[in-house]
């Protein structure tokens, strides 16, 4: 990560230039605020989206994260701008200790995360999409990958892709820069649900509310067993997920869970 715990320990007291959050009930809302420029990431809104999914990862009380955004783009991908003439803006957040890379960043986060896309998607929104866990999208919402009409190639959007849809979807997306509609994007597997657009914040709710009934401990094993599973071979991935089940029967919510089920009560998740 390019920052640490201990700088993540809460975030700005003054808020964020380029990001609005709100943290209400578990649930830790980060919504893209540049709307002007069509919510496109430069380096300071790519530190600030570092830190605050930094956070989300460190701080216990953070069981879900919503990603959303404001205007009507949701993400325009990488500002090229800034890409091509450089970017003196100052940060609002320290200064990260490597380069960002949102596909790792989304990877790691290891808590249920769920994208609220309004708007269209292109390029390295992708990687938002891409690496959450549930995409709830408007119907009226499209995504669009137009890298090769500027010379360039979605590398790392792609490598997201592949664990989502079939090589040849994945190359065809890049390759031809087609534009999907919201429920074309649901066939392919890139969004989780469609709804009316005047619906969103509902369909956010209702799916908020159901995940967290459930176990945010044996949610988060589950989600860095599934990223950890790729990097190792058939031959060891039973003998590693056995070690994980064994080391989430001594968590404290997998006791209470037990002993919820045994006593006929609700699970009181988070406690000691």
């Amino acid at each position: 990560m390019v920052y640490t715990a201990s700088q993540t320990v809460q975030l700005p007291v003054d808020g964020f230039r380029y990001l609005l959050t709100l943290f209400d009930d578990h649930v830790l809302t980060i919504t893209l605020n540049r709307p002007e420029k069509k919510n496109a990431l430069n380096p300071p809104l790519l530190a600030e989206l570092a830190f605050a999914l930094t956070y989300a990862y460190y701080t216990t009380d953070v069981w879900i994260v919503v990603l959303a955004a404001t205007g009507d783009t949701f993400c325009a991908g990488m500002d090229l701008k800034s890409l091509s003439s450089g970017d003196s803006e100052t940060f609002s957040v320290p200064e990260p200790s490597g380069p960002i890379r949102l596909g790792e960043l989304m990877a790691g986060l290891h808590k249920p995360c769920i994208a609220r896309v309004q708007g269209s998607v292109y390029a390295g929104g992708f990687l938002l999409v891409g690496g959450s866990t549930y995409v709830v999208a408007a119907e009226s919402a499209t995504f669009s990958l137009p890298e090769v009409k500027r010379g360039l190639f979605p590398f790392q959007v792609l490598d997201v892709l592949l664990d989502i849809m079939t090589v040849r979807t994945a190359l065809d997306l890049c390759l031809r820069a087609k534009t999907l509609t919201a429920m074309e994007a649901m066939a392919v597997g890139l969004v989780t649900s469609v709804v009316p657009a005047n619906e969103l914040d509902t369909a956010i709710t209702q799916l908020t509310d159901e995940l967290k009934q459930f176990s945010p401990t044996a949610m988060q094993f589950g989600l860095r067993a599934a990223q950890e599973l790729k990097s190792l071979s058939p031959e060891q991935r039973q003998a590693f997920l056995q070690d994980e089940f064994q080391r989430l029967q001594q968590t404290p919510d997998a006791r209470e869970g037990i002993a919820a089920f045994l006593e006929k009560r609700k699970p009181q998740w988070g406690k000691p």
